[in-house]
């Protein structure tokens, strides 16, 4: 069985338990087993999000991926942006076709992981009611990403904040979090919620806190060709859900906290 047809299933099952969810609020039943149906589907949908970020099987195809592999990929490289119109037989565009092909593997080096990501340390808060507020903040962390629609990048800055319960991260680990998110194809409403959801991971916290804003150049370049737009996405897990002031402390500690945010 294919890597593909392994991940197709993966997607297909998952889809399948979200209709179950949908079709069972539908067929009349209490408003408590919806809330607790929507609780069990949000559950599934968070360990779908985190482990799409320790695919197994996306590592091994990228291992697998040999020397020979990536000359057939220049050769299609240099066939495509032939047709397209460059000219290959200049010295500054011989190797743009393997410049290409490396550089696109580079960008998407966020499905290798990091191992360093895993260590967490005791909590630093030992009682009271401030360890239920006190939030951590780090930003802006900036990214750039991969549009999985169009292969085209986009880039912008990130905010992570969350409210430590028995575990601390190291902060160069939220800075380590969101590169390996954004270092790979998607969309930049699924990574702002995955950020989100391996930080509740790792950390068993409180409260998480994700803000995430970034130009898109498959807006800029191509389409409707918006300049200046920027995309804005959030994602509140624990407290912050519960709590409007600590969600408007989380934009003033990241100076966010304003009628247009720059």
């Amino acid at each position: 069985m294919t890597a593909h047809r392994i991940d197709d299933l993966r997607l297909a099952a998952h889809t399948r338990e979200l209709h179950a969810t949908a079709h069972d609020h539908h067929e009349g039943r209490s408003p408590g087993d919806g809330e607790r149906d929507g609780e069990r589907a949000r559950q599934r949908t968070s360990r779908a999000l985190s482990n799409r970020l320790n695919d197994e099987v996306v590592r091994a195809r990228r291992v697998a991926i040999a020397p020979e592999d990536f000359a057939r990929f220049e050769g299609y490289a240099a066939e495509m942006l032939t047709a397209y119109g460059m000219d290959l037989s200049a010295t500054s565009t011989l190797e743009t076709p393997r410049r290409f092909v490396r550089a696109l593997f580079d960008a998407t080096e966020g499905y290798e992981g990091d191992p360093n990501l895993v260590a967490v340390f005791p909590t630093e808060c030992y009682g009271g009611s401030s360890c239920d507020l006190s939030q951590v903040v780090e930003g802006p962390i900036p990214f750039t990403a991969l549009c999985e629609h169009h292969a085209l990048p986009f880039l912008g800055r990130a905010f992570v904040g969350y409210i430590a319960h028995e575990k601390i991260i190291g902060i160069s680990k939220l800075t380590r979090l969101v590169r390996i998110v954004t270092r790979r194809f998607g969309v930049q409403e699924r990574m702002t919620h995955q950020i989100a959801e391996k930080l509740a991971e790792l950390t068993e916290p409180h409260g998480v806190a994700v803000y995430m804003e970034a130009s898109h150049l498959c807006t800029q370049m191509r389409g409707v060709r918006e300049i200046q737009a920027k995309t804005r996405t959030t994602a509140f897990i624990g407290a912050y859900e519960v709590n409007s002031s600590l969600r408007s402390e989380f934009y003033d500690l990241a100076g966010l906290q304003r009628g247009v945010r720059e």
